[in-house]
């Protein structure tokens, strides 16, 4: 395990819930996308079920993997922690789960995974939550995504908090805490986790191995604004060269200019960003991959904007910068309501710092 970099409000509450002996049952680690909240999750596991380990050890380097469960817990192989995701769908021995697009994290799964009971298949499932820890050194729960969980997981699942089995922790990691009901946040210990600061994204780099050239670093490192995860998903869908196609479409819209090629060259971004991860996650929602690419567009325009409101002068130029922001927003709103992503595209291209034809998109 690496050290955990920067965090250090959320580590100084874990180290003093571990150091004095209150630890929680259930936690929510909320915060920005890709900013380590798993990763702490799993560190926490980490000193929980492994007796060789203290408070003081938390979010340290450990290199020497000395214990039994020291090398199964690096390996991933720990038989008493538990990560659930929404992919985990694909590995389910029910085909109505495996068989499905993976947009949330349906009942059966949490059945299968932790809670057990009666799953749409008609099978009984045991409760992971409820066994004897294997170690016997309790068991830990994670929930990645948690907002995921769907409605009806969420009540079930509220049971489980309410009368927790003894020696298990259970962790949801989220970052849209406001769409867990509240009787579920309620239950829990809230931890907010904020993002990296510039030296922690730094050395986080350079522990990374990444090979950027000045430039790319330099704009990845402005455009991630502290997240890790989002420097990660700028590499691997190719963010940088994005910016490339679409910064000389961007300067001729900025002064009035409508370049026609804009909407289209959106839209093809787009759909290379949802094949990239359908390729990974042949599973995966087409329709969800659409929005990971619409809302990876919206981000990458504000970060244009942004830097043209900086370097603005003039009030009318203003004005427009900051109703397109405004816009951006809406744009993002309306791709989660099954709206045609190439309509919106070209509505937003011809809208470009023109407030007053704003009110007519959608």
């Amino acid at each position: 395990m690496s050290s955990i970099l920067g965090h250090e409000k959320p580590l100084k509450t874990l180290r003093t819930a571990l150091g004095g002996d209150r630890m929680h049952h259930a936690w929510i680690f909320s915060g920005p996308v890709g900013v380590g909240k798993r990763t702490l999750a799993v560190e926490l596991a980490r000193i929980l079920l492994d007796p060789s380990m203290d408070a003081d050890q938390l979010g340290q380097d450990d290199p020497v993997l000395a214990t039994e469960n020291g090398a199964m817990l690096a390996a991933g192989t720990h038989p008493d922690l538990h990560v659930i995701r929404k992919e985990d769908a694909a590995y389910s021995d029910n085909k109505q789960l495996r068989d499905r697009k993976q947009l949330n994290i349906p009942l059966d799964l949490l059945r299968e995974r932790m809670i057990g009971g009666r799953t749409s298949d008609g099978k009984i499932k045991d409760a992971p939550a409820y066994r004897t820890a294997s170690q016997g050194n309790g068991k830990i729960f994670i929930i990645d995504e948690a907002e995921l969980l769907d409605r009806t997981a969420q009540n079930v699942l509220l049971k489980t908090l309410e009368e927790p089995p003894g020696g298990t922790t259970i962790i949801l990691v989220t970052s849209r805490p406001e769409r867990l009901i509240a009787t579920i946040r309620s239950r829990c210990q809230q931890l907010p986790f904020g993002t990296l600061d510039i030296e922690s994204m730094r050395e986080w780099i350079d522990a990374s191995d990444h090979e950027d050239e000045a430039g790319d670093r330099n704009w990845l490192l402005s455009w991630s604004e502290g997240s890790p995860g989002r420097y990660e998903t700028a590499k691997r869908h190719e963010l940088v060269q994005w910016v490339a196609t679409l910064e000389p479409m961007l300067a001729e819209a900025d002064r009035g200019r409508f370049p026609p090629e804009l909407g289209a060259t959106m839209v093809k971004l787009i759909d290379q960003y949802a094949e990239g991860e359908l390729s990974e996650n042949t599973k995966g929602s087409k329709e969800a991959a659409n929005r990971a690419g619409v809302r990876a567009l919206i981000r990458l325009l504000g970060h244009h904007l942004r830097n043209e409101l900086v370097d603005s002068d003039d009030d009318r130029r203003t004005n427009g910068i900051c109703a397109t922001i405004d816009l951006l927003a809406q744009i993002e709103e309306e791709s989660e309501s099954h709206i045609n992503i190439k309509q919106l595209m070209e509505s937003l291209s011809a809208s470009w710092f023109e407030p007053e034809r704003i009110e007519s998109i959608g």
